[in-house]
């Protein structure tokens, strides 16, 4: 059976895992949820694979490659189908999210071995794959929306995993709330998008935006508002300004949870979003000229937020954030392959980072706080040399993943028209401060004195089943970004060339710049080398050598040090500003005014008074026969009053004469 015709099945097979179980899964021991979990997930990533193979073998005019399996959907002249479709931006996304997905459900069965709900967690788990999958293999927005919805709600789940804890709770209602807001803009965006088109299947609708003039910078037309609104929804899902706040609190949800949602797939759907609408967004440069400076201000601001943070889980949070927004960066000055570069390079050592601090978790006990490890390389190896690696290709070192793709973005944004020079140059610093944060975060876990008691905390490494995947993710970190390597010899950039057909329509502006890029490339590179090691050089000598400094520094510099440590103060912010109002309104306002004494009033006055009757009535129940008697015959007066009445009036008796 080919699975091109049923590319259905990819989703099916992690469905039907978290059914199983969900429903079962209590009864069994942890071998058999395993089986089925990771069972269920590979066999995807298999089918994600042949399709793949099929895919390869399709003529270039059946691309993209759409199947209606069923009208879902149907009113007036709309149509919403369970439509997949197959192109090389899905291939990419397939495989990132089936292979790495696979990956975090092996180390999964090491990492939550002694934890409870674990046929919970792995059902939950299958079930956010399954929305996941349906997102980029969905044909239209609608069913694109759904898996958008989905992975939020999954999101939800897996981060409130213990929910007996209250920050736990907490931080999955707080994502749940936030990427609402997010998703209300994409809504609008949506129906704004039928209204201007008369359909949300992209085949048609783009194929309808590439001939319309394209609106000039500053005019603010449909396609422009529908493309900001479209972004608002990725601001949310993609944890950028403003709407980042959910995601370093997700952090209190199980590691493998923060390494498959909150780095690898979920929160990079808002970058896929924009490169999946790019026809929009190169018909509304004022839009994507507002995604690149969003992109590139939450990579700095994250960035420097990361500077000060002790828990080496936030850390890592607030380094995903600030990586997304270099994607968005890309994908704002048009450089949409880079940004999906970056994005598959990302899932590559972001998963690999997490996953090497759940393995770090694990060897101390529950520990998060680097504060309290140090000296930890040579106790466990194979987790320092995995987590360096991650950290060489987030800071952009070659011959690592993150150096082509990071180089790709920043030379993009170099040659960019619309303020291209400041983005590069805030790119760069970002850099900079990204190879500071994540050197400091291996020099205080792995190097420098011990900082904990070995009476207490028994540091061991991690079993095989959460050291593999850390090793395969090194090997994918090492060599995911050659595909890009032959270009810093004026050879084919192999990764954009096999987009190309997707982007197609920047491809002729894309061609014009091909020399220059070509003349930019290496000495760009070698700047970007240079400040990767100016940030780990500075942190090295801070954190190694003058271990005494960064205290020093803080108390000289405690207004910036404890802004920073309190995260610009944000969440009081919103507190202050939304919450508290919100609360107040809905408390005294909704609540006690409306809601208790208009609605709750009306219905308990009208039961009220119907009581006091019914209690006046009650009392002529006397038992009394007289008094019956006395009722009857008050009765019969009343009953024939009124038959006789219309006959009485002066009218009726005038007529009768």
């Amino acid at each position: 059976m080919p699975i091109l015709e049923n590319l259905w099945i990819i989703p099916l097979l992690p469905l039907l895992g978290s059914a199983i179980n969900g429903l079962l899964g209590s009864k069994w021991p942890n071998k058999i949820v395993n089986g089925v979990a990771v069972g269920s997930t590979g066999l995807a990533f298999a089918c994600a694979l042949e399709a793949v193979r099929e895919f390869s073998q399709l003529p270039a005019d059946q691309i993209p490659f759409v199947k209606q399996y069923f009208t879902w959907i149907s009113a007036g002249t709309f149509r919403a189908g369970f439509d997949l479709q197959i192109d090389q931006l899905t291939v990419v996304m397939l495989l990132v999210v089936t292979g790495v997905g696979w990956l975090i459900h092996v180390y999964s069965t090491g990492y939550m071995a002694h934890e409870g709900g674990y046929y919970r967690f792995f059902s939950y788990l299958n079930l956010f794959m399954f929305f996941m999958l349906i997102l980029i293999l969905a044909a239209n927005y609608v069913l694109l929306f759904v898996g958008w919805e989905g992975v939020g709600l999954c999101s939800y789940l897996l981060v409130g995993f213990y929910f007996l804890r209250k920050s736990a709770a907490d931080a999955g209602k707080k994502a749940f709330i936030v990427n609402r807001i997010g998703d209300f803009g994409f809504m609008l965006g949506m129906f704004l998008l039928f209204k201007t088109f008369g359909t949300l299947d992209f085949v048609p609708l783009f194929a309808k935006a590439v001939p319309m003039p394209a609106e000039s910078i500053g005019q603010y037309g449909t396609l422009t508002i529908a493309c900001l609104l479209l972004f608002v929804g990725a601001t949310g899902k993609s944890a950028q300004l403003p709407l980042y706040v959910w995601l370093p609190d997700a952090m209190e949800g199980p590691t493998p949870v923060s390494a498959l949602i909150h780095a690898a797939t979920m929160v990079t759907a808002g970058v896929y979003l924009v490169a999946r609408s790019h026809v929009l967004f190169l018909h509304a440069p004022s839009a994507m000229v507002i995604v690149a400076i969003v992109g590139c201000a939450t990579a700095l601001f994250a960035a420097t937020i990361g500077l000060v943070q002790t828990d080496i889980k936030k850390v890592l949070a607030y380094s995903t954030v600030s990586q997304l927004g270099y994607m968005f960066l890309g994908c704002g000055v048009g450089a949409f392959s880079a940004g999906i570069f970056h994005l598959m390079t990302h899932a590559f050592f972001k998963a690999l980072l997490f996953l090497a601090a759940g393995s770090v978790i694990h060897a101390m006990g529950g520990e998060q706080d680097m504060m309290k490890m140090g000296g930890l390389s040579k106790k466990i190896k194979w987790t320092y040399l995995t987590m360096l690696t991650a950290t060489l290709a987030i800071a952009g070192f070659p011959p690592l993943a993150g150096f082509f793709s990071k180089d790709s973005i920043l030379l993009s944004a170099y040659q960019n028209d619309n303020g291209g020079k400041i983005l590069y140059g805030v790119g760069l610093f970002t850099a900079l401060l990204t190879s500071f944060y994540m050197f400091r975060l291996i020099f205080l876990t792995f190097f420098g004195k011990q900082r904990y008691d070995e009476h207490h905390v028994h540091v061991h490494e991690s079993p095989n089943n959460m050291l593999v995947p850390l090793m395969v993710l090194a090997v994918l970190s090492i060599i995911g970004g050659w595909l890009a390597a032959p270009a810093f010899w004026g050879g084919t950039d192999y990764f954009t060339k096999f987009l190309e057909p997707v982007f197609a329509a920047g491809a002729t502006e894309a061609a014009s710049a091909e020399a220059a890029a070509h003349a930019l490339e290496i000495p760009l590179a070698i700047v970007a080398v240079i400040t990767a090691t100016i940030g780990l050089g500075v942190a090295y000598w801070l954190y190694l050598k003058k271990p005494e400094k960064p205290g020093e520094l803080a108390k000289s510099m405690k207004g910036a040090y404890t802004t920073l440590l309190n995260k610009y103060y944000v969440d009081e912010l919103y507190a202050a500003v939304v919450v508290k109002p919100l609360l107040w309104l809905s408390t005294h306002v909704l609540w006690q005014t409306v809601d208790v004494q208009m609605i709750d009033g009306a219905v308990n006055g009208i039961a009220h008074g119907t009581s006091e009757v019914g209690d006046g009535v009650r009392h002529a129940q006397s038992g009394n026969t007289r008094s019956y008697a006395v009722w009857v015959v008050i009765g019969a007066i009343v009953v024939i009053a009124i038959i006789f009445w219309p006959y009485l009036r002066p009218t009726a008796i005038g007529m009768v004469r």
